[in-house]
């Protein structure tokens, strides 16, 4: 059984509904990027409040300049992050979300503490199943 909202949203673009199980409907683009590990962390973070550059860095553990720069930069052209220059030397940067970007900030960080509160639940299961396949011989 497929979920159906109370509400169709039709895509402005091409005047079809939202349908993010249909390979070309923009809304699978944007649940890709938003479902992304580092657009999670990174959104997660700025619920507390603007961040510069490094401070996002230092935040999250383990994300590249790399991708810390293209998530951030996906983010802002997707309309969920404001990126606010002031210019001193050197040039201050800083990172916000934006309204549409503090909305999606509610149902991710119901999943961070889903996933905080079920870990050792998700562990254990993990450890069961290998347990099964090794004795399998997996």
């Amino acid at each position: 059984m497929r979920y159906s909202p109370a509400m169709v949203t039709i895509v402005e673009s091409v005047g079809l509904p939202a349908d993010v199980y249909s390979a070309k409907c923009a809304t699978r683009q944007v649940l890709d990027h938003i479902a992304g590990k580092w657009t999670v962390l990174i959104v997660d973070v700025l619920r507390d409040g603007p961040m510069r550059y490094t401070e996002l860095s230092r935040r999250i553990e383990g994300v590249s300049q790399k991708m810390l720069t293209q998530t951030l930069r996906g983010l802002e052209t997707d309309g969920f992050v404001l990126r606010t220059v002031t210019p001193t030397i050197p040039p201050r940067v800083d990172y916000a979300l934006t309204d549409l970007g503090r909305s999606l900030g509610e149902p991710i960080r119901a999943l961070r503490e889903w996933t905080e509160t079920h870990i050792n639940e998700i562990e254990r299961a993990r450890i069961e199943v290998a347990e099964r396949k090794a004795a399998q011989g997996y």
